[in-house]
């Protein structure tokens, strides 16, 4: 069954911790919004990420997103207890444009996101 609109203003203001840690370089904010079991798939330049959600921490904490940096949160679909989010964002660290998809799940009555994948702009990949 579809969720009322306040459930996709929830999504979304939880999606927006990952936009902040992304646009700050500051990990901690995308910390309160997965879970420590979550997991990350996608391709980086070309090679393939995959595993603990502790990468993409790396990545925020250690690439900043640049002055450039701009991004979208577009919810999906929100169900009862699941929801899907994808994030456009363009310029991160000066050059890369990334297609993320977030899977959330509610928890406790609090969205946390469980997986994240992504697509990385095949004209953004440096080799």
């Amino acid at each position: 069954m579809r969720a009322c609109i306040e459930e996709y203003k929830a999504v979304e203001e939880a999606a927006l911790k990952f936009v902040k840690s992304v646009a700050e370089g500051n990990s901690k904010y995308a910390k309160e919004l997965f879970i420590d079991e979550a997991v990350l798939f996608g391709y980086l330049d070309g090679k393939l990420e995959h595993g603990s959600i502790e990468q993409f921490y790396r990545n925020v904490d250690t690439v900043g997103a640049g002055d450039g940096f701009k991004a979208r949160v577009d919810v999906v679909d929100v169900e009862e207890t699941l929801a899907v989010v994808r994030v456009l964002e363009e310029k991160w660290g000066g050059r890369i444009d990334f297609t993320d998809y977030l899977l959330l799940m509610k928890m406790d009555g609090v969205w946390k996101c469980v997986a994240k994948a992504y697509n990385q702009n095949s004209n953004t990949i440096q080799k």
